[in-house]
């Protein structure tokens, strides 16, 4: 999506940044894992499908992509690179063409040493306030598989309520609505968030 590929967002741990062609070799090395094909529904891509996808999907307009970074790494990197404190991504897709206020959310936490630290907590909080306030969503919907019992718990620790399971595709829809309760809430939750101006790999603040 072409509205945040200048839009990073600094959160306590976790950095959000657009998806450039600087984080593909590592995200290609992540999607070589059978457990994250499982978990994400995947099929694995060779590394020029990869470049390919992530050129499309930064022309999507229904795609709104964010690559995760590990907050602390970043703030302490020199001459490290971006592509070495990637934690993750967090994606909303908002692919409801008769509902333009609903956003699916999914976040994939791949670093396994980045893993039960909330970072895919914070993710997802920052996400849905970034859904909320500049693309206009009012609906949320995470689709998680029934074995997935990690991300399963995270949602329902951020509100959201189970309203469908799928035995066909082996998933759980779960659901939440931001009425103004919920969010106020949300941006209590996200007040900390600074957005800052993103450049090819670097933003301005570094």
């Amino acid at each position: 999506m072409r509205s945040n590929e200048n839009t990073l967002l600094l959160g306590k741990k976790v950095v959000l940044v657009p998806y450039t062609a600087e984080h593909v070799p590592r995200y290609h090395e992540w999607m070589k894992s059978e457990e994250l094909q499982r978990l994400t529904a995947s099929e694995p891509l060779t590394l020029e499908q990869e470049y390919s996808m992530q050129r499309s999907w930064r022309e999507d307009t229904a795609k709104c992509t964010f690559i995760v970074l590990d907050a602390e790494k970043w703030q302490a990197r020199l001459s490290t690179t971006e592509e070495s404190c990637m934690a993750g991504d967090v994606n909303l897709f908002l692919t409801d063409l008769g509902d333009p206020s609903l956003g699916e959310i999914e976040v994939m936490i791949a670093e396994p040493s980045c893993r039960g630290k909330g970072f895919g907590t914070e993710a997802v909080l920052m996400m849905m306030s970034y859904g909320v306030t500049k693309l206009g969503l009012t609906k949320f919907e995470a689709k998680i598989g029934q074995g997935n019992e990690p991300s399963i718990r995270m949602f329902q620790k951020l509100r959201f309520e189970q309203v469908a399971v799928s035995s066909v595709f082996q998933e759980v829809t779960f659901r939440l609505i931001v009425n103004e309760h919920e969010r106020q809430w949300l941006l209590e939750q996200t007040s900390h968030v600074e957005e800052k101006c993103y450049r090819d790999g670097s933003s301005e603040s570094h």
